[in-house]
């Protein structure tokens, strides 16, 4: 969930329509109309050209009221603007509802989702989807919208004693265990003999930093017990990048023989990597890991300050959260081909779609994020980085 190149969002088209009209206070909005065939879509179902929404036309059309996203900022994560805004506006588009929905972003403020929240309810939304910046004001947020006969999605992270009628993000316990497993394949690549390992977890708030944790310490924690690697020291968590490169610097003027670093997604990795080339640390003697496959993420791989990304194809999962708001905007329930499991939120076991991430690396980086499109070569292969792209066959 973090620090990437800037890549430009798709426009976003805005249309809200003005009055609330009569919302029936049930899990999720009742459409009028005739009735339809209710079309079938998969988890693997998605693809990078959209096509599964399309089968959601009629189905769209047949639904009631706005789809309003939420998302939390774009100091955390450069994903929000990159990815999850332009997809999850192509996949409303694809499947006809170009002028029933809206992507928000609260630019780091809980009380601002909230105003976007209670605005999206006054002005017609019967579905929010819901990326809150922490549990406490999400389940707040969601609360509110099912007093008001308004249904709420949990896009990408759980809101703990939330309201929400669906979750979708990726297996973030995986995401977590790929992380592990990936500084444990390059701890041995890059002959790190004796790993002195500062252990850098996201924001505490957010629970799935969490999942993330638990995946991760799962993998490495055998090796500590066994003493093959050493946890130096776990600071406080962040997600927030310069509090994430002052807590580097500092644990490491206090631990100066820590030689590689568990990070927890690209943005805290590249705050470490910029502390690292600061203090003249050569390519590949210090492994970093990481997430969300950015532009800085896999420039510093190419690079060799970085050991690998977690690729979560967020066109995946804009599109299977942008389904579930048109099914229950139609008043239909999603089918168990795309709804594939269920995660508790500490007070209800909250059905959800759970999407598969890959690691990448300098091996499969042409074949899975430049073949997707996720970035660019011309913005990927840029500068020092167009020879170590040439390399890894990207071209």
């Amino acid at each position: 969930m973090q620090a990437r190149g800037s890549r430009r969002a798709l426009a976003l088209s805005v249309g809200l329509a003005l009055s609330v009209g009569a919302l029936a206070p049930a899990a999720y909005a009742v459409s009028s109309g005739p009735r339809v065939a209710t079309p079938t879509v998969s988890v693997k179902s998605f693809t990078v050209n959209f096509s599964a929404m399309t089968k959601l036309k009629a189905l769209a059309k047949k639904g009631k009221g706005n789809v309003v996203a939420l998302l939390p900022d774009t100091q955390s994560s450069a994903r929000y603007v990159q990815y999850d805004e332009p997809y999850l506006t192509a996949a409303f588009k694809a499947a006809g509802l170009s002028s029933k929905f809206q992507v928000q972003n609260a630019q780091g403020s809980a009380s601002t989702m909230q105003t976007q929240a209670e605005a999206a309810i006054t002005n017609g939304a019967s579905v929010l989807l819901i990326d809150p910046l922490d549990s406490g004001s999400g389940a707040a947020i969601e609360k509110n919208a099912k007093a008001k006969g308004v249904a709420s999605i949990d896009y990408d992270r759980i809101t703990l004693n939330g309201a929400s009628s669906y979750y979708v993000s990726f297996n973030n316990v995986t995401v977590g265990k790929n992380i592990g497993t990936g500084f444990e394949q390059c701890v041995t690549a890059w002959g790190i003999a004796k790993p002195q390992v500062l252990v850098m977890d996201g924001d505490p708030t957010d629970n799935n930093a969490k999942l993330f944790n638990q995946g991760y310490t799962s993998v490495l924690d055998p090796k500590f017990k066994s003493a093959a690697y050493t946890k130096v020291a776990e600071p406080a968590g962040t997600w927030d990048n310069q509090k994430a490169l002052v807590t580097f610097q500092q644990q490491y003027t206090a631990h100066p023989t820590i030689n590689s670093a568990v990070t927890p997604n690209d943005g805290v990795a590249n705050s470490v990597i910029s502390a690292l080339k600061t203090l003249q640390i050569k390519p590949k003697t210090f492994p970093t890991t990481g997430q969300d496959a950015s532009v800085q993420g896999l420039q510093n791989i190419l690079t060799g300050y970085q050991c690998m990304t977690v690729y979560k194809p967020v066109y995946k999962e804009a599109q299977a959260a942008a389904a579930l708001a048109i099914y229950m905007r139609a008043g239909q329930k999603p089918p168990s081909s795309l709804v594939n499991g269920k995660t508790s939120n500490s007070t209800k076991s909250v059905p959800s779609v759970l999407l598969i991430p890959t690691n990448v690396d300098t091996k499969n980086m042409a074949s899975t994020v430049v073949k997707d499109k996720a970035v660019t070569v011309a913005e990927l292969c840029t500068g020092a980085v167009a020879a170590a792209c040439t390399a890894a066959g990207i071209s």
